[in-house]
């Protein structure tokens, strides 16, 4: 038998078996029960969405034999039957791009007229309308406004824009939306498990990412995958044929950053510059890895380790904190912006991975100080590591002595990234044995994670100089809080540069010589 390739013989017969676009789908459905049909409809959206598959289950909706008009066909009907395979008289089927002459449009249109052969409407399926001459559209314009009442128009198209708006206000527009990878992935899994091939989830999930919103793109390079992996989709063979880059070489840049190691960083470059790869897929490839790593910090349980979220993205979540991964990002985004102006693709990648190697992001001072905070500094030696923790000591005030200046307490332990923020956003609510307990804010509480709240506790067992616990209760705090007085501060701050501007005799002078007007938003004050 012929082997019929998947995007054919999966192709839908009914708005039950498509993916996605429920938002088309059910104003089509409520008018089909209504009986509230239009005389032409137009569809737009990117290839593979399903513009054409959608007109000719309409047309079978609208001439089904066994169930009327209906927004369910019964599928074994002679009349959807025959639109199935492509040979139903009353369902004409046009390519604009070929039969763009206005010549070809009054031929199309001569038969108009003529009530349909077996069909309960004659149909137009006009694809790809857009590729239609001026003249022709001046041709179709009268039979579109006026057709008679056995005639519907489907349209279908890539590029609306391209259609005149005489067209446009005579039809029913529909706008499909490109999927979502989890959508193309779960009907490839459907598929797979249908035709009995064996399918790795990452492979599955890498040909989604790869088809680009398009399920017609997505069954293509499934069929690709399928002969180049001899019947098996291997997640190796899939990114082989696709040309991916192995994430393997984007986790050992990432390791070299976070040991601030050079040496390690340029040998990591080279090998990975051995397999060739296209440089501004791989920046991003970078710019995927830490959007997934800044979700780590914020959601931890989103690295659930399956699929091409590994183990290694939760190690690496672990070696940056947030405001790194930050800067990592927007280095990497500008990075692939400017790549097409380097001497050549590798330079531009080097250079950008050796500026995130460079810099790190600013320090913030504690939130009792008010000194300048510090600016980027080069870091072409390794980066220095944190400070060691301080010896154990009762300073500020032990725990056992019950009150505790947490302001001071905090701004002298060793923490980073959402540590540092769940401490800041804490008070002091006492210490009973080894358990320390703090208050926060219910507005707050999504800093709040066990990894975070180890990381809290294991620096105040060191500075305490014995092995303590912490318990973090929502509610309402009792006492200022770091950040909060860090808000307090930076507020103040603000206030005196501005008045500071608007009590300067120099603005003075501007404003009445030249009427010269503030702009109160972009005064901050000066570090």
């Amino acid at each position: 038998m012929t082997y019929q390739v998947l995007a054919r013989k999966w192709r839908p017969r009914s708005f039950a078996e498509m993916v996605g676009q429920s938002h088309v789908l059910r104003a089509l459905g409520n008018g089909l029960a209504n009986g509230r049909l239009h005389h032409a409809y137009l569809f737009t959206g990117t290839r593979g969405v399903g513009k054409t598959t959608v007109a000719r289950i309409l047309a079978k909706c609208l001439n089904c034999e066994a169930n009327g008009v209906t927004d369910v066909p019964c599928g074994t009907c002679s009349a959807c039957l025959e639109i199935d395979e492509g040979r139903f008289v009353d369902l004409i089927e046009v390519d604009a791009a070929s039969r763009t002459k206005v010549e070809d449009t009054r031929d199309l249109l001569d038969n108009v007229q003529y009530a349909p052969s077996r069909g309960r409407f004659k149909i137009y399926l006009i694809d790809e309308v857009h590729m239609l001459s001026a003249h022709s559209f001046n041709a179709l314009l009268k039979t579109l406004e006026e057709p008679p009442a056995h005639v519907k128009f489907l349209l279908a198209t890539t590029d609306p824009q391209k259609l005149p708006v005489t067209v446009l206000s005579r039809c029913l527009q529909f706008n499909l939306k490109p999927l979502l990878p989890q959508m193309i992935s779960g009907q490839l899994e459907r598929i797979a498990e249908a035709e009995a091939i064996n399918a790795e989830v990452a492979a599955l999930q890498r040909l989604a990412n790869a088809a680009d919103g398009s399920m017609r793109d997505a069954l293509s390079l499934t069929d690709q995958a399928l002969a180049f992996g001899g019947g098996a989709l291997v997640d190796a063979e899939v990114r082989e044929m696709l040309g991916t880059l192995a994430q393997e070489h984007l986790c050992d840049l990432l390791d070299c950053l976070a040991a601030g190691d050079g040496v390690a960083l340029l040998s990591a470059i080279e090998r990975l510059a051995e397999t060739s790869p296209d440089f501004d897929e791989a920046l991003a490839e970078l710019l995927v890895m830490l959007h997934q790593l800044t979700l780590a910090h914020t959601v931890p349980d989103v690295l659930d380790g399956e699929g091409l979220a590994d183990e290694r993205l939760k190690s690496l979540a672990q070696q940056f904190d947030a405001p790194g991964v930050q800067l990592l990002y927007q280095i990497a985004l500008t990075g692939r912006r400017d790549l097409p102006l380097a001497p050549d693709p590798r330079t531009g990648f080097e250079m950008t991975l050796l500026r995130m190697l460079a810099f790190q992001p600013d320090v913030l001072p504690p939130a009792t100080d008010t000194s300048p905070v510090a600016a980027p500094r080069p870091a072409a030696a390794p980066r220095p590591q944190p400070k060691a923790a301080p010896e154990p000591t009762s300073s500020p005030v032990a725990p056992t002595s019950g009150e505790v200046d947490w302001h001071t307490l905090v701004a002298s332990l060793p923490l980073s990234g959402l540590a540092r923020a769940l401490a800041d956003h804490c008070d002091w609510a006492g210490e009973a044995g080894d358990c320390v307990t703090l208050r926060m804010e219910a507005g707050h509480s999504h800093l709040l994670n066990e990894t975070v709240k180890a990381r809290l506790a294991e620096a105040l067992s060191t500075h305490f100089g014995r092995p303590l616990t912490v318990d973090i209760r929502t509610g309402e705090v009792k006492s200022e809080t770091p950040a909060a007085a860090a808000e307090r501060t930076e507020a103040d701050r603000q206030a005196a540069a501005r008045e500071a501007i608007e009590t300067d005799p120099n603005i003075a002078a501007l404003r009445e010589t030249f009427g010269a007007e503030v702009m109160s938003d972009s005064i901050r004050p000066r570090d």
